[in-house]
């Protein structure tokens, strides 16, 4: 049996629980809002106003329990953009119209493989969005326009990332640091000065995050 159908059996028996309804939410408090994925839509949340569903065309993800959830990330202008995790596209909801954009990646590798998204979440430090590919072990830098991936060579792939999350760090520390989380466990993720490569060690991150909701 091979790595990545054992990874899906344990995948439906732990992320799937640790996903339950909703499958993914994240709070943008300084707008007073919290989007949810819910079923096979898009939610926004906002206290004394109806909730409001928004459609992002096209979008195709593997439902639960064979993969993690899609992901949302809030971006450096407050825009928000949602993962499929089966295809290199993303979404994008504007912070102020929340009109929905389409955006096709165009990756520098693996344009062979079906590449999509379970984690993402936007770096300030690199200035860019980083994501994780849970079945290809994968980790991405997209650029915040999101027109192009760039693979980050890993020292070992890491399998069934469904979250990822950016550890407080000294401004001082020339290294970016990432800890990302699945049904397996955890994975500190340290890059190199250069930020186009990165060092993988197993564990090392807070226990205490919460799967559910993929909430960081």
């Amino acid at each position: 049996m091979s790595h990545k159908i054992l990874w899906l059996v344990a995948a439906a028996l732990m992320c799937g629980q640790a996903n339950a309804d909703p499958f993914r939410h994240r709070a943008q408090p300084e707008r007073g809002r919290t989007w949810v994925i819910e079923g096979s839509e898009l939610f926004l949340e906002e206290a004394r106003k109806p909730r409001r569903a928004l459609t992002l065309p096209g979008w195709q993800w593997a439902g639960q329990p064979y993969a993690c959830a899609p992901d949302i990330a809030v971006g450096p202008r407050g825009e928000v953009v949602v993962t499929s995790n089966v295809l290199p596209v993303l979404w994008k909801v504007d912070a102020d119209t929340l009109a929905v954009s389409t955006h096709r990646l165009e990756l520098d590798a693996d344009m062979d493989k079906d590449v999509g998204f379970s984690s993402l979440v936007y770096s300030e430090r690199h200035g860019a969005y980083l994501a994780l590919s849970e079945l290809t072990g994968t980790l991405w830098r997209i650029d915040p326009l999101l027109r192009r991936a760039q693979k980050v060579a890993l020292s070992e792939p890491i399998y069934g990332a469904c979250a990822v999350s950016r550890p407080r760090q000294d401004r001082t520390n020339r290294m970016t640091r990432l800890c990302v989380y699945g049904p397996g466990g955890s994975w500190h993720v340290n890059f190199a000065p250069d930020q186009r490569s990165a060092y993988v060690q197993p564990g090392g991150c807070p226990d205490a995050f919460a799967l559910k909701g993929g909430s960081r």
